[in-house]
């Protein structure tokens, strides 16, 4: 089976729906359906049971999901071996990042592995989730994401590895020009949408511990903390944002942290990778990773 077969099969699964799934594959829903007719006619039968949502395997398939997982990540490891051995760059590895992290984290654990002799180091960027297929689906290697001190990894069983690299602040922050609406009781807020994590970070742990009284106020909403952090020293309102990202704002006096805003969020950068067998490159690379010295870490 090929190896573009396989990943098509799964992006379904994991989707729970062929629009999504097209949207992950970066195709039109047109031309994904098509796509997956022709595996059904390649095969010989059908495969999904399109009357259930979510979408699944017909019954007698199911159990061949485990398989197909192993079976697409083996052939991807094949591939990138067959790929470094061909055109001499050593060893290579992918991490998936969430958006922030790609930004304020990646930077130090590519040096340390580009100082380690990896030839290449190869960084993707998504929401949580996304960041979560990548590495489920074989194309990422290691995840490094935020979360929640003393929450599990939240994946499910012993299918996952998690350690902890370093800790960050979620901070209120803000141009000084908005401390004035403070002072008056108002909250002019840039927000993140509730699906992804940070929103959910802030609606779970912001919001309610506001001062009473306080008039939240929502003036532009964006899942990337990077147009956040430029909203912020526009002038448009309060953020919350690593604290990684806006050191130099904050010494410098474009940005300001306001207390009364609401509450800092401790964090978590934690590594993650799947508990099965790795290529021997994302092994070395979990190694390296995991054991930076203190003034490497993040």
């Amino acid at each position: 089976m090929r190896q573009e077969w396989l990943d098509d099969i799964l992006a379904v699964l994991d989707a729970g729906s062929f629009v999504r799934a097209a949207e992950r594959r970066n195709i039109s829903q047109s031309a994904f359906t098509r796509r997956i007719r022709t595996i059904e006619a390649g095969l010989g039968a059908p495969l999904f049971d399109r009357a259930r949502k979510p979408v699944t395997l017909l019954p007698a398939l199911r159990a061949q999901e485990v398989e197909m997982r192993r079976l697409a990540a083996d052939l991807r490891s094949l591939s990138e071996t067959l790929r470094e051995a061909a055109d001499g760059s050593g060893r290579s590895v992918s991490l998936a990042c969430q958006h922030a992290i790609t930004t304020t984290v990646s930077p130090r654990l590519v040096r340390a592995l580009s100082v380690a002799g990896w030839g290449s180091v190869r960084v993707r960027s998504g929401n949580r989730d996304e960041c979560q297929v990548q590495l489920i689906s074989g194309e990422a290697d290691l995840v490094v994401r935020y979360d929640r001190p003393f929450r599990s990894a939240d994946m499910a069983g012993d299918a996952f590895e998690a350690v902890t690299l370093g800790t960050e602040r979620l901070l209120p922050v803000c141009a000084p020009a908005i401390l004035p609406a403070l002072d008056a009781g108002r909250l002019p807020a840039i927000v993140y949408p509730r699906e992804v994590y940070l929103g959910r970070v802030v609606e779970q742990e912001v919001w309610p511990a506001l001062p009473p009284g306080t008039i939240l106020q929502r003036k532009a909403e964006t899942a990337l903390t990077l147009a956040a952090c430029r909203y912020a020293q526009d002038g448009i309102g309060v953020a919350w944002l690593p604290q990684s990202m806006v050191a130099e704002d904050l010494v410098s006096g474009r940005l300001v942290s306001p207390h009364r805003a609401g509450p800092e969020v401790p964090l978590e950068i934690r590594l993650l990778r799947l508990a099965t067998p790795q290529r021997a490159a994302a092994r070395d690379a979990w190694e390296i990773l995991t054991n930076l010295p203190p003034d490497a870490a993040p």
